[in-house]
């Protein structure tokens, strides 16, 4: 099946090449035209604009972006629009809102143009073992792009979940429920790293331990051991966690909605937390316990 694939990040880039080792013919577009060069060399076809993306498939075509969210998805939809003819489909496979894909999905409509979001979950590790895809949009447009979605998923990895926005939807919680395991791994970790009674505990030991008929295991946690065994004492990481976006969309919609959500919420509050240098609040804490019972501080 022929479609192009714009944006050649780490994610964009292993997609492509999946793509490639699955039969498809891809046309391929990235800022850094080295980027473009490297996927040319494994058979991409290399474009040296939007437009030229455009002029290089076949109407009816099926484009594929994988950019950041927010601008880069409208700046690219804006470039790409004039090109467009009506039966195109547009791809979004990265982390958008929901909202914003639903509004994107209702424009290009009004041109005939065909909206659909692919939540895309596997990582670097997707190249290989394969994608979770998590798909939105008009059904027959998901129908025609299926031969693509299953050559990027893994078997049982791709489902069509809903109309225009569901796909983002559906990998906005994802990412939400990933940011509460991910905490409990961290604090169960750091709880053994610390301990008093037994200060040389393995981890990296443990963790593999966990991985063979536990509850607790997971991919998460294989990742885990990977990391320690790399390096034990994580001594070469700083620990400071960006946030994607999509935790904090995910704890906003729990509030729309009324339902609690206590541990994704603060999962994403300790996220904030690992980028301060010092936290004011626990300054105010401790002047306050200074200033009513005359506990002790530390001083700068």
């Amino acid at each position: 099946m022929q479609l192009a694939m714009i944006g050649l990040g780490k994610m964009g880039g292993n997609m492509v090449e999946r793509l490639l080792r699955g039969g498809h013919t891809v046309v391929v577009f990235d800022r850094a035209a080295e980027a473009v060069q490297k996927y040319a060399k494994l058979g991409a076809t290399a474009a040296s604009s939007l437009a030229d993306v455009v002029r290089k498939l076949d109407a009816p075509r099926i484009i594929w972006i994988m950019v950041p969210a927010g601008s880069p998805v409208d700046d690219t939809i804006s470039e790409l629009r004039p090109s467009l003819t009506e039966g195109d489909i547009v791809i979004d496979g990265g982390n958008s809102n929901f909202h914003e894909t639903i509004r994107r999905a209702k424009e290009l409509a009004e041109a005939g143009i065909q909206f659909i979001d692919s939540g895309t979950s596997g990582g670097i590790w997707g190249l290989e073992n394969g994608y979770c895809l998590m798909v939105g949009g008009e059904k027959r447009a998901v129908l025609r792009c299926e031969p693509v979605f299953k050559t990027l998923a893994q078997p049982k990895g791709f489902a069509h979940v809903g109309p225009s926005g569901a796909g983002h939807y559906v990998k906005m919680i994802h990412n939400g429920i990933e940011y509460g395991l991910m905490q409990a791994y961290a604090e169960g970790y750091e709880i053994l790293h610390a301990s008093k009674n037994f200060p040389e505990l393995d981890l990296a030991a443990i963790g593999e331990l966990w991985q063979h008929g536990s509850v607790v295991r997971s991919w998460l946690n294989e990742l885990a051991v990977a990391a320690f065994r790399k390096d034990p004492g994580l001594d070469r990481l700083k620990g400071w966690v960006a946030d994607s976006g999509e935790g904090r969309w995910t704890v906003q919609e729990a509030i729309d909605v009324d339902v609690p959500a206590p541990v994704i919420t603060l999962s994403l509050l300790m996220r904030f937390r690992s980028r301060q240098e010092d936290s004011f609040s626990a300054k105010v804490l401790a002047a306050l316990r200074n200033e009513f019972g005359g506990h002790a501080v530390q001083k700068t």
